[in-house]
């Protein structure tokens, strides 16, 4: 992907510069990453983004304006909260398609389908299309960060978040590393970066880490891993959000996957040799929240290599984070020295070096939005004129049916 220009860069460094003389608070606000709580713009959101206390959003479904004119309205939404950051904000959401698809269809965006449903035409032209028209759709909105795709294997067919909920393509690696390297392809296109998940393998558990602890000692083997060999060696990657999964093959302690050093820093950094952002999983989803506290988890999962903490507030039963209590914890930490300053330098180093990357829309990315729309509208058409066909088909079919069941014997 190219790079942000010069005149950019300096653009954003000398805001910093202007607004705060504390470099400390704003490499640790680019750390933490919220959810809003509604389709408007949220003023304690906006003032912690102004602040530069806050360096990544998260959009849901219940952030979208639920109106005729929601594209508008969105996109607005996602324009104020950019225009007021220090520094370009990650704008992100979870949009893999089908049953994790926050823009549907009924909002007026553009039609998706699951990775299992993609996976069963085994064609790079289906992946090619739906991955182009959610990228086009995503930049369009101001969108720069897709959440996807889960490059998680199907290997327990029992799986309940992520192979009954379709959200892989496959069992095999090789198909989800071909899979995935064209979603990615397609997003680069429109300057979305893309986060592979759920790292290191979420496909053999037997729980949801949204619910509580799922251990996957017993059923997650080394091949659960080749996507991501593949994917970082080729060069195809963005970004890879950490699971929550317990692996004691992987971490003695039985840390989850977020909180451990052995399985972010030894296995994705050093063996796999990830240079790039780590970002976590929801740090409420009950696997973390009900089993760790938030000063411990903070420190854990910095401590082990996770660059942006992702805290939803979209998680019922678990108490909201605030972006000034995740920001004054963290600072906490650096003050007595049980998180470094090395560390944060390091994420923060990672993210800015992601943040350059993403290119501001140009007029190429525009016609290549409009191309894409237009792409979806013409197979929307086609499905419509195919199901038209089928109905027609089998009412002429009922005719002669009915004809047939009617028709007067012949006389002897």
């Amino acid at each position: 992907m190219k790079k942000l220009s010069l005149i950019f860069l300096i653009g954003f460094t000398t805001q910093i510069n202007a607004q705060t003389s504390d470099s400390l608070d704003i490499k640790i606000g680019q750390m933490i990453l919220v959810g809003m709580p509604e389709a408007k713009v949220d003023l304690n959101v906006l003032e912690d983004v102004r602040q530069g206390k806050v360096g990544a959003l998260i959009y849901f479904e219940k952030n979208i304006p639920k109106s005729a004119s929601a594209f508008a309205a969105f996109k607005k939404m996602s324009w104020v909260y950019q225009k007021a950051a220090p520094i370009p904000l990650f704008i992100c959401i979870d949009q893999e398609g089908g049953k994790v698809n926050r823009l549907k269809e009924k909002y007026g965006f553009t039609r998706s389908i699951t990775a299992a449903s993609i996976g069963k035409f085994r064609s790079l032209d289906s992946v090619q299309f739906y991955a182009e028209a959610t990228a086009a759709t995503l930049a369009g909105l101001g969108i720069n960060v897709n959440f996807a795709p889960c490059v998680d294997l199907a290997v327990n067919p029992n799986n309940p978040v992520i192979v009954k909920a379709e959200r892989s393509y496959s069992a095999n690696a090789d198909t989800v590393a071909l899979f995935a390297k064209e979603v990615v392809k397609q997003h680069r296109k429109f300057g979305v970066v893309t986060v592979l998940k759920h790292f290191p393998g979420h496909g053999s558990s037997k729980n949801d880490t949204h619910l509580g602890m799922a251990d996957v000692t017993d059923s997650w083997t080394d091949y659960e891993l080749n996507p991501y060999r593949q994917l970082i060696d080729s060069g195809y990657v963005d970004g890879i959000m950490t699971s929550h999964i317990v692996n004691k093959k992987l971490d003695r302690k039985a840390l989850p996957g977020t909180l451990s050093k052995a399985i972010i820093d030894s296995l994705l950094r050093n063996k796999l040799s990830y240079r790039g952002v780590a970002f976590s999983d929801d740090m409420q989803m009950k696997a973390i929240a009900s089993n760790y506290g938030l000063e411990e988890a903070i420190k854990l999962s910095i401590n082990a290599g996770v660059d942006v903490l992702c805290f939803s507030n979209n998680i019922q039963g678990v108490e909201q984070r605030t972006v000034d209590r995740v920001h004054d914890i963290i600072k906490k930490f650096v003050r007595t020295g049980e998180i470094s300053m090395a560390r944060i330098n390091e994420s923060y180093q990672r993210i800015m070096d992601l943040k350059q990357t993403m290119v501001p829309p140009t007029e190429q990315v525009r016609q290549l939005h409009v191309q894409a729309l237009k792409m979806d509208e013409q197979h929307r058409l086609q499905t419509k004129l195919a199901a038209d066909e089928r109905m027609r088909m089998e009412q002429v079919l009922t005719k002669k049916q009915k004809r047939k069941l009617y028709r007067k014997p012949k006389s002897k």
